[in-house]
């Protein structure tokens, strides 16, 4: 895959990462020396107001206060307006997550991620990422709404086959020439981006799917480049895209989700 088409197919989604590698962190499937690299990758990730600590720590510092809780106690959530499913009830957290877009909930603790700009004195800027902890008055538990993997793949399979035709025919490459490669993606059922271990096979299938997808619709999304989209053809990228975003999401919290084995 070309630098250009891999950037595209990146994640989008921290929480994701967060919750498979602090699940099978506490599954013992992966020592605990290894899960905060894995969560921020080349990323500075800080922690504020987490439990026992009187300022902003490094990730690391703050994972411990998640060791009590089953891996199934710790759950990702993706809230959209209008679909706030996952999410523990009204309160700080449910805000802060449904205008991220995303959160990790277990019992009593909840955390969103915020990206942060800065801008060094020579002009370079640099980004870091402040998990923000709130208090979360439910436990955790499987919405019961929430698919399985097995029915999150059935529905992403459809979506994958109808998004791609989609944006193919509405020839959404030519306006981000860097989803070329990605919407080849889309089709190949291994695209190196996997779960730690703990995973079932399908559980992995259906989040390197689902993570692609999310990075196509996120880029498609935005205004082309050049002025290249017109209102109409806008509309029509947008009425398209709009269903598949709840599946895909639907799709990444099933296989986060998923149980360990």
């Amino acid at each position: 895959m070309s630098p250009a088409a891999h950037a595209a197919t990146l994640t989008v989604r921290r929480s994701t990462r967060f919750v498979a590698w602090v699940r099978a962190w506490r599954a013992g499937l992966v020592p605990f020396d290894d899960v905060a690299e894995e969560i921020a990758g080349d990323e500075e990730h800080l922690v504020a107001d987490s439990p026992g600590a009187w300022t902003d720590v490094p990730l690391g510092e703050a994972l411990p206060a998640l060791s009590k809780w089953h891996p199934d106690e710790i759950r990702l959530v993706l809230p959209a307006p209008g679909d706030p499913r996952g999410l523990p009830g009204p309160g700080p957290f449910s805000g802060a997550a449904l205008v991220a877009g995303e959160g990790v909930v277990t019992p009593g603790l909840g955390l969103v991620p915020e990206v942060r700009t800065h801008t060094s004195g020579s002009g370079m800027t640099f980004e870091t990422v402040l998990w923000r902890c709130y208090s979360v008055p439910e436990p955790a538990r499987r919405p019961v709404d929430e698919l399985s993997a097995a029915e999150a793949e059935a529905e992403l399979s459809q979506a994958l086959n109808e998004s791609t035709r989609a944006l193919t025919r509405l020839d959404v490459a030519q306006w981000r020439p860097e989803l070329a490669g990605a919407l080849a993606a889309l089709r190949r059922p291994d695209n190196g981006m996997d779960l730690p271990p703990g995973y079932d096979p399908r559980a992995r299938r259906l989040y390197a799917r689902a993570s692609v997808l999310d990075r196509v619709l996120a880029l498609a999304d935005q205004s082309a480049p050049g002025g290249a989209v017109n209102g109409y053809e806008a509309q029509q990228r947008d009425a398209a895209l709009r269903p598949l975003v709840a599946s895909c999401r639907r799709a990444l919290v099933a296989a986060c989700n998923a149980p360990m084995i």
